[in-house]
């Protein structure tokens, strides 16, 4: 949209976001009445179908030009997101506000009993995916060695996990309070962390062919200080920033205010390292237990209703089907890995850590989805040259199927069943209200 003034850049943008919600919830619709699975797949599909690869691409009329079309530079070093800077930051506002709701609505005293398994549950769904991804790699003709940056960037996007989704479908099913799902959001805040340090090697490595441990050590500090610190501080002050925000009588005022706090928590992740709707997720736990949530919850749904499809239907964007022909086996073999991989390497040590079978699958399948952050990592291999277009589009891939398979798989084997964990105590029970919701 090079050459177009503000007004003509927000009216494209009115009509992209109109046609967005449109999409998402009449696909929604048909997912939720007749398909009888969660709506966000249909917002994916949604995506798919309208976005720049597929009919986005259409031209309207010639002044107007196409709805979606991909944005100038498209392809080229450091742009790899095929949809245009405002659409994609309305997006990621969508995945902030729908962490900070899913934080809100996850009981914290069950959170911080099971931090301790989440810890586990992340390392091994980092370690087995890197590896077995990297080995693929170079099994199947991609790189010559398991320390070429080819093997290591792709092993590095199979560690990534995105629980904006996993968040989205346990908390329509009011299963976001169970230890199984407390345990898979704590995995996940972990695993971005862990994430974050392997991209800070495969990075080395790939620029200079060695990698520096300090250099990995001061990343490490600056996003666990920093996402313990946030933490740590949200729980202190959560009592006095509820009272703050309650003290003001203007109409909207609390949403407004507890809104404006999670922004500034996500871009404070950000610029420490770590992914925004961390920041975002954080704050609505620290202040889950307070009379603010309770008072904010219901009005921030209705916004999260508005803005979480958006997010999704450009997630679906992302998806080129004509890129991934041409290395199409390899992404079969990929996406296989990435499946099997989180399962072994999230269930495993959720087995060790108290969870029964039942339980460990639930946390790998909650720990599927890759989403925006092996699009991120996916995007720093191809904008240095690492990553070639074929291996990018493996990539997609991989994503797209693991973020379309998680959400059907995980609202069967949460609401059949019992209990997740071995010898269910009764602390749990009363924290978690039971297995369903919070009070």
């Amino acid at each position: 949209m090079e050459g177009k003034d503000i007004t003509e850049l927000v009216t494209h943008l009115a009509f992209q976001l109109g046609a967005i919600l449109l999409a998402a919830k009449l696909a929604g619709e048909v997912c939720e009445r007749w398909l009888k699975i969660p709506p966000v797949i249909g917002e994916l599909l949604a995506g798919v179908a309208i976005g720049p690869f597929a009919l986005g691409q259409i031209e309207i009329t010639k002044g107007f030009g196409a709805l979606f079309a991909l944005p100038p530079g498209y392809g080229e070093a450091g742009n790899v997101v095929p949809v245009s800077n405002e659409l994609w930051a309305v997006g990621q506002l969508g995945a902030m506000v729908l962490l900070f709701l899913a934080g809100l609505e996850t009981n914290a005293k069950l959170f911080m009993r099971y931090a301790g398994p989440g810890l586990a549950v992340a390392a091994g769904g980092v370690v087995l995916p890197f590896a077995l991804g990297a080995l693929a790699t170079v099994l199947m003709g991609f790189a010559d060695s398991f320390t070429d940056p080819e093997a290591l960037f792709m092993g590095a996007i199979l560690t990534a996990t995105s629980v904006g989704i996993t968040a989205r479908v346990l908390s329509e099913r009011r299963k976001l309070d169970t230890p199984e799902g407390v345990t898979v959001l704590a995995a996940a805040v972990i695993d971005d962390v862990l994430g974050i340090l392997v991209l800070t090697v495969v990075v080395g490595i790939a620029a200079t062919g060695t990698v520096s441990g300090g250099e990995v050590a001061r990343v490490a500090v600056k996003a666990v200080g920093f996402w313990v610190g946030l933490t740590a501080l949200g729980f202190g002050a959560s009592k006095y920033i509820s009272r703050g925000v309650l003290s003001f009588k203007a109409p909207g005022a609390a949403l407004g205010l507890a809104l404006a706090l999670a922004l500034l928590a996500s871009a404070l992740a950000e610029v420490f390292g770590l992914a925004m709707i961390i920041g975002a997720y954080s704050l609505g736990l620290a202040l889950s237990s307070t009379r603010l949530a309770k008072r904010i919850e219901e009005g921030l749904a209705s916004v999260s209703h508005a803005l979480a499809p958006i997010f999704f239907v450009v997630m679906g964007m992302l998806v080129d089907v004509g890129s991934m022909r041409h290395a199409l086996a390899f992404g079969v073999v990929i996406t296989a890995i990435a499946v099997v991989t989180k399962l072994v390497g999230a269930g495993l040590p959720a087995l060790a850590v108290g969870f029964n079978l039942r339980g460990a699958v639930r946390i790998g399948v909650g720990m599927l989805p890759r989403g925006e952050v092996a699009l991120i990592v996916a995007g720093v291999g191809l904008s240095r040259g690492v990553v070639s277009n074929d291996l990018f589009g493996v990539a997609i891939m991989m994503t797209i199927v693991t973020t379309v398979v998680a959400p059907i798989v995980l609202v069967p084997v949460f609401e059949h069943g019992g209990p997740g964990r071995r010898k269910p105590d009764a602390a749990t029970v009363a924290a978690s209200g039971g297995g369903e919701s919070r009070e």
